[in-house]
């Protein structure tokens, strides 16, 4: 049987770590076994869903190199979703309720302050034609809840291990609203069926949503698939989620984080191995398999994937980076440039500082003016070679007994106005001699 995955995102905001998680291990996991990942935008709640938000979600699905094998919207499938309605219905699984959110969240106080769980009392099942008529008269429109049953549901999750819930204790969702469009829950199983997806990856937030959802795939008399419910990431403050201002996928990119860096750290977090540095997804999904997750919270510190990225970085070539300047507005580096200071960028925006530095004007640190007035004498004639510095730096100690750090700290903070960065030996044929010996001479250059 072929694999199938799918990640179903909602398109009401950018893509953010944690889902982007769901998305790199669905796609891992099918490649691995030579299947199928769907990308499916579950856009049904029509306020919130924007077009926007949709390009944003598969441009950076396309920027991290998952790609899919197809795409699905469930705002094309509103008709489908209405023939489920109406089986359910006949079936006597669905059917309509006419409170309005005042009047539940009045019966939810109720039962909490009574001890009981905040369970539907299927009051609506007891309307008569009457009463019917006069909420109807009344303007109201009916929502439409899928009723449980008190038959135990269980699956071998493939996280989680064996998983026990009692329908009893699961109240009745609304998957219809009154304004006809379905919740999350009815066309996610629907859809799940159409498609043939084989296993669900998803968050363990998700696992009472589970529950729920068998009894619809037993209710439509389909097999369930197989379910991974991943622990939910952490921060340092709090889960990670848009709604609790996550890391968003494009403000990674934007500061500069490479994909493989992305890829490489979340495709192993809450898992049993340790985060390595991959240079391509295709090495990342060899031998993939769900049993190297654990149940224990996946762990996030963006300080991790910033040391990650700078381990990614220093070995990628120029024409390996090249395309990701490229995008960041950054296209007049050279190869030279590139492989003098590449070890020394944590992020791909760090190297706009260091192209600052060897092209653009910049301030000298001057610590003394003295000593730099000496050096810029013996200032050694163009061309220059990675040796130049070596032949200077000899002259500047003869003239003035300098050694070590007291003779190379000034010359590096008059000539990149900073105290660390890569070697000088490479740095000063970049920065050329007029600009080093204007900046030796104290001038913006």
């Amino acid at each position: 049987m072929t694999v199938i995955t799918r990640f179903a995102p909602s398109p009401t905001g950018l893509l953010h770590v944690g889902n982007l998680r769901t998305a790199l291990i669905c796609w891992l996991y099918s490649k691995s076994h030579g299947g199928q990942f769907i990308l499916r935008l579950d856009d049904t709640d029509k306020e919130r869903s924007k077009q926007e938000y949709a390009d944003a979600i598969q441009d950076d699905l396309k920027w991290l190199g998952l790609p899919w094998d197809r795409v699905e919207t469930q705002s094309s499938r509103l008709g489908r979703y209405q023939e489920i309605k109406e089986r359910l219905l006949a079936s006597g699984r669905l059917y309509p309720c006419y409170e309005t959110q005042e009047e539940l969240q009045v019966k939810r106080k109720m039962q909490l302050s009574r001890g009981m769980p905040p369970i539907y009392d299927r009051s609506a099942l007891k309307l008569t034609p009457e009463e019917i008529k006069q909420y109807e008269s009344e303007g109201r429109k009916a929502h439409y809840r899928f009723k449980m049953t008190e038959t135990p549901i269980q699956w071998d999750d493939m996280v989680r291990g064996p998983t026990l819930f009692e329908g009893k204790n699961l109240s009745d969702p609304i998957v219809i609203r009154e304004d006809g469009t379905p919740t999350y829950l009815l066309p996610s199983t629907v859809d799940d069926i159409d498609m043939g997806i084989t296993l669900i990856i998803r968050g363990e937030d998700h696992v009472t949503n589970t529950a729920i959802q068998i009894q619809m795939f037993e209710a439509l008399n389909a097999t369930p698939p197989h379910f991974a419910h991943l622990a939910l990431i952490k921060s340092k403050e709090a889960e990670i989620s848009k709604r609790l201002g996550g890391f968003d996928i494009r403000g990674l990119r934007e500061d500069g984080i490479h994909p493989m860096a992305i890829s490489s750290l979340f495709a192993h977090l809450g898992t049993s191995l340790p985060v390595e540095a991959y240079m391509s997804i295709d090495d990342l999904k060899q031998n993939f398999e769900m049993s190297i997750f654990g149940r224990a919270a996946a762990n996030y510190d963006v300080a991790d994937l910033v040391r990650l990225n700078s381990k990614i970085l220093h070995q990628l070539s120029f024409n390996d980076v090249k395309p990701h300047l490229d995008t960041l507005g950054i296209h007049d580096v050279t190869p030279d440039f590139w492989l003098t200071i590449r070890t020394n960028v944590e992020k791909l925006t760090d190297v706009r500082d260091w192209w600052h530095i060897c092209e653009e004007a910049i301030s000298p640190v001057i610590v003394d003016s003295e000593f730099a007035t000496i050096a810029s004498s013996v200032l050694p004639a163009e061309p220059w070679s990675a040796e130049t510095w070596s032949l200077w730096t000899n002259a500047v100690k003869e003239k003035t007994g300098r050694k070590g750090k007291e003779l190379f700290l000034p010359l590096r903070q008059a000539l990149t106005a900073c105290d660390h960065g890569p070697e000088m030996r490479l740095v000063l044929p970049l920065i050329g001699r007029d600009r080093a010996l204007k900046r030796l001479q104290g001038h913006v250059a």
